[in-house]
């Protein structure tokens, strides 16, 4: 059995530093209170100076995630009591298929330090690995079709980075990370500015650093959104025959626009995600991936001293 100190997706350079601290002190703080805190079972029952092994073990069957926050929240929780910030080694890494029963890492270090960052840290790789099982199953239905499948900003408030990166453990790839990197033209930007034109137009203008994508629900507009320039095209809630329909118009145009990214998206189900990518699009959004996935049971159990 192989092990790291390092559990990130291969080649990802993980959930944003920043964002993961913030996540865990709240967390920590949703717990404990605020900062230190207080863990008032633990800290009275465990001596601080004892010390003990625990191991990360998987309880259901899926791809595991959000390992990688695992060493912030020790750390934090240790500096909240002054000890030491165990040690975390990691059998598997994150984006890692796993079956019921199967240690994904051991912990070693103050007791303490290990049950009070307990919930915070199994709630957090919990969550994540529900994301990327959930996602793992659409990678999975487009497999050889040449699709792939896209988050969206459906996530839980606090948790995008972990969310996001949950995807790509799963397979997936992100869309965009917030309303500040990529603009997406939707129906109520449209009515705002009088016309797609006007709308892409507006944003060229105002920050011509960006991509813009313009959301579309029948074929011809699809025509109207590249005229005006549009980079990517989102659409919407379309049947298959619609789909293909569109998906050809756009594509006899690749000459004069080059290849524009086309995406379905809406009423989208595993069932039908085949048939959907069969129609020519480059991907399938689907925002459950992030605000219905259930959690993997995920548990911590602490080593019994001989």
């Amino acid at each position: 059995m192989t092990t790291s100190t390092d559990p990130r997706l291969p080649g990802d350079p993980g959930p944003d530093a920043a964002a993961v601290a913030r996540l865990v002190a709240s967390a920590l703080d949703e717990d404990l209170g605020t900062a230190p805190g207080r863990d008032v079972t633990t800290q009275a029952t465990v001596d601080a100076a004892a010390r003990g092994t625990a191991d990360v073990a998987a309880r259901a069957d899926g791809v595991v995630a959000g390992l990688v926050v695992v060493a912030e929240v020790l750390a934090q929780v240790a500096d909240r009591l002054g000890l030491p910030v165990p040690e975390a080694t990691w059998h598997v890494p994150d984006g890692t298929r796993v079956r019921a029963g199967d240690v994904v890492g051991r912990l070693t270090g103050p007791v303490q330090v290990l049950l009070v960052a307990e919930r915070t840290l199994l709630n957090l790789v919990s969550r994540a690995s529900g994301v990327a099982t959930h996602t793992r199953r659409w990678a999975d239905a487009l497999a050889g079709t040449g699709a792939r499948v896209l988050d969206t900003r459906k996530t839980t408030p606090g948790l995008r980075a972990l969310e996001k990166y949950a995807v790509r453990c799963g397979g997936g790839t992100n869309k965009r990370m917030g309303l500040h990197d990529v603009a997406m033209v939707k129906d109520n930007h449209v009515v705002a500015a009088g016309s797609v034109a006007g709308a892409v137009a507006a944003v060229r203008a105002a920050f011509p650093d960006v991509a813009v994508q313009v959301e579309v629900d029948r074929p011809e507009q699809a025509d109207e959104a590249l005229d005006a320039g549009a980079d990517f095209l989102l659409l919407d809630n379309m049947d298959d025959a619609t789909l293909r329909d569109t998906v050809a118009r756009v594509r006899d145009r690749a000459g004069a626009t080059g290849h524009v990214d086309l995406e379905a998206t809406g009423n989208l189900t595993l069932d039908r995600a085949a048939a959907v990518a069969a129609t020519g699009v480059d991907y399938l959004s689907v925002g459950a991936l992030t605000h219905s996935s259930p959690i993997l049971d995920v548990a911590l159990d602490l080593r019994a001293e001989p």
